[in-house]
């Protein structure tokens, strides 16, 4: 879920600061971490070519910005498992054999492979699925190589974090804003919650705007360490966001708190807002919300009267029923508001002009029209893919010089949920070849069974990988990857601003590990394509990248820690907004183009089944881990040894369950085993159950995919329709329907699960 720095590029050229002293044989490299997706400036130091520790940057601006996950790293990445050679399945698929082979005969191969299913069934039967974090990137060359093939089926977990935002974001204004977190007079957070060791950069700017005097509004189920922090918590029922916004939106409109000048100038359809804002009076708004009615109003009122405010991104709206209209509510708070291109507001920052954008890297233009409406996904819930996206070509050349914005690469997505469908033969064509890359997608969307389903129907699995992931162990090929510290790295903030940031190759990767670049070329030349990749090193292709500014990369990594272009705002005036009217659609005219309704709304919860009288929200990940990672590594499981759930004491005694009890977690879909916390901060009837658990010291294969059919919260995360986004087609996973029962087994199953526990090693 990336959320890039947040800082003012200014200050860094006014940073005045000194390196400190290493020790005598130890060399230090400016590094980017991507031990989560959020991409902290840290320092690597060196000794006899091996990366010994990560600490935080000689940079006062980035100083503080370091968390257990990145300090742990170079012994992670040590760690004696990690997968050093290319390995070939050997067994039926999920028996969890492989056998060394080279690279060359593993790309040979591949490329036969991939060549007969596309041959056999077209170029859209080939579906890739990426990450932004293990292996940070692929530079666009994964969405270049798959376009000069013929394939719009990409699919991501930005789909539901970020990258959904940002594309749903284009449809209010054009872009996806950036919050001015060091000027901002109000932050409001939806539901999300950083912590000194998660999302760290948003929790020291959040505490220094509050120290400097910003209002902290939170909205958030559990009583979380921000709402313990905020000036105003909104303890809203889990999923009732955009109820929430409905009713700040009625206050907002009611009181003639928004900028008069700016609705009137530059937004169109303010009066059918108007009208439907109508239909959420305060009464109905604490109803669906639980909320009380003045709380809501007066949470209202400071956003909107203390200047320009920030609603920074959230990954808890990006999942939701409602996230569609949530995400746009957003977008129309801050366009009244006039909190949009201005100081301490929404910043609209646009590609760097110096540097070439993997927007630009990605060739979309060479896709034809005929295979991006192939698109799976497109037909009925087009929003981020190419049908929902195509209209802002002409916009966004107008304003921003290109006509394709792959803003947090989001914004020409496949629908995952239908990419898996048509993986398992029951889509609208067959998908039979399934490339993922530092992305583990069996347990990072919704419906682990039908994911299953979908890999084993696969004709062709490639997997490039660090470890051997519950996913991995399902591959044809596993290749091996290099990290973060083993490679050079332009990092273009998630392809939304235009600050570049730039990362030192630290050390060697071990074995025959290489990077997405060396993956993609490989590919290309697998598929007789080897002019779509052309250059011949990661440092050629930075090259390329770099050269409008004059410099060669190497000479831009060693004296610039910052590239940016100077901030202005309102830029608007001179351009317009990147829409089709050049205004800001407060009433969409693309979402109702497209047969949707054009202005948000709110749907309410399907009926009560009597069976399953708990919600459950997922998504959440203890500070140790990032999404499915780093549970191989003792020190991070020492810390969490175990998959917990939160209930309060009152549901938890309701369900028969006790402080440290093995319990069940089921619904309709499936069910999933963990220990059972007791936390005062729940509210009742709720359950908080955590992301991606697995255990690498277990069984690998598919009896037991290392313990993902016991822990991953995937096999609860249901995708039929009354569980998706209409629009976007991404699952709720904030108030699933589910209920919690004392774990039940036998003498030998429970012997078993105390075999399950690591102790933590020395």
């Amino acid at each position: 879920m990336p959320a890039p720095v947040p800082f003012d590029p200014q200050e860094i050229v006014d940073a005045k600061y000194e390196e400190r002293p290493t020790r005598e044989g130890v060399t230090t490299k400016r590094l980017i971490c991507a031990a989560c997706d959020i991409a902290c400036s840290v320092v690597g130091e060196v000794q006899k070519g091996r990366v010994t520790k990560v600490r935080s940057s000689d940079n006062p601006i980035f100083k503080d910005n370091i968390c257990m996950k990145g300090i742990v790293a170079p012994k992670g990445l040590a760690h004696p498992n990690r997968i050093l050679h290319p390995l070939k399945r050997v067994g039926e698929r999920g028996s969890g054999k492989f056998e060394q082979v080279t690279w060359e005969e593993a790309m040979s191969d591949i490329g036969s492979r991939l060549k007969k299913v596309i041959a056999e069934h077209g170029p859209e039967a080939w579906a890739v699925a990426t990450s932004q974090w293990n292996t940070s990137t692929d530079h666009g060359l994964g969405r270049r190589v798959m376009n000069h093939v013929g394939s719009p089926n990409w699919i991501s977990g930005v789909a539901l974090c970020a990258g959904n935002t940002a594309a749903v974001n284009r449809f209010t204004y054009g872009w996806f804003p950036f919050g001015d977190f060091s000027n901002t007079n109000c932050i409001v957070l939806m539901g999300h919650n950083p912590r000194r060791h998660s999302w760290t950069p948003l929790y020291n700017s959040i505490r220094s705007a509050q120290a400097r005097g910003a209002k902290l509004i939170v909205m958030d189920p559990r009583r979380s360490s921000s709402a313990e922090r905020a000036d105003i918590w909104l303890p809203l029922k889990a999923g009732s966001d955009a109820a929430m916004m409905f009713g700040w939106l009625k206050v907002i409109i009611d009181e003639e708190l928004y900028d008069k000048e700016f609705v009137d100038n530059w937004t169109l359809g303010f009066e059918e807002l108007k009208e439907r804002v109508n239909e959420y009076p305060l009464d109905r708004v604490a109803e669906l919300t639980g909320c009380d009615p003045e709380m809501i109003a007066e949470a209202a009122r400071v956003y909107a009267t203390s200047g320009p405010s920030i609603i920074p991104w959230t990954p808890i709206t990006d999942m939701q029923r409602n996230s569609t209209s949530g995400i746009r509510l957003q977008t129309i708070l801050r366009s009244i508001c006039g909190y949009v291109d201005v100081p301490g507001g929404e910043l609209l920052q646009g590609f760097n002009p110096d540097i070439v954008n993997e927007s630009t890297i990605e060739m979309h233009h060479v896709l034809s029209d005929e295979q991006k409406m192939k698109q799976l996904g497109s037909k009925d819930h087009p929003a981020f893919t190419y049908r929902g996206q195509l209209a802002f070509r002409e916009p966004t050349k107008r304003v921003y010089g290109q006509e394709y914005a792959n803003l947090v690469t989001g914004c020409h997505m496949a629908t995952p949920s239908e990419t898996f469908r048509a993986m398992a033969g029951e889509g609208e064509y067959p998908v039979k070849a399934f490339f993922f890359l530092g992305n583990n997608p069996l347990m990072s969307y919704a419906n682990m069974p039908l994911i299953h389903k979908a890999m084993m129907n696969q004709d062709l699995i490639v997997s490039h990988e660090q470890f051997m992931t519950p996913s991995a162990q399902l591959a044809d090929y596993i290749l091996p990857a290099d990290s973060w510290l083993e490679r050079p790295w332009i990092h273009d903030m998630f392809g939304w601003m235009s600050t570049i940031r730039f990362s030192e190759k630290a050390m060697d990767p071990p074995g025959e590990c290489k990077s997405t670049f060396e993956f993609w070329k490989q590919v290309a030349g697998a598929l007789d394509m080897p002019e779509v990749v052309p250059w011949d090193t990661i440092e050629d292709f930075y090259d390329y990248r770099v050269a409008a500014t004059g410099k060669s990369f190497a000479d831009l990594i060693s004296d610039t820690e910052v590239y940016f272009k100077k901030p202005a705002f309102k830029t608007y005036e001179k351009t317009g907004f990147a829409t089709p009217s050049g205004k800001v659609e407060l009433k969409s005219s693309l979402l109702e183009e497209l047969g949707f309704d054009p202005l948000p709304y709110f749907r309410e919860d399907p009926p009560h089944d009597e069976n399953f009288p708990l919600k459950m929200f997922t998504g959440v990940r203890e500070d140790p881990f990032f999404q499915t990672g780093h549970r191989h590594i003792p020190e991070m499981r020492a810390r969490c040894p175990e998959p917990q759930i939160y209930l309060n004491e009152k549901t938890a005694k309701a369900a028969g369950v006790s402080e440290g009890d093995w319990v069940t977690v089921e619904n309709q879909l499936g069910s999933i085993k963990a220990l059972l916390a007791i936390k005062d901060a729940m509210p009742d009837d709720l359950v908080r159950v955590p992301h991606g658990w697995w255990k690498p010291e277990m069984e690998q294969g598919n009896g037991s995919l290392s313990g993902a059919w016991d822990y991953s919260d995937a096999q609860l995360c249901r995708d039929d329709p009354d569980y998706l986004d209409l629009e976007q087609g991404i699952p709720h996973l904030k108030g699933i329907p589910c209920r919690v029962v004392p774990f039940r087994s036998d003498a030998s199953v429970e012997a078993d699960v105390k075999a399950q526990h690591m102790e933590p090693a020395e």
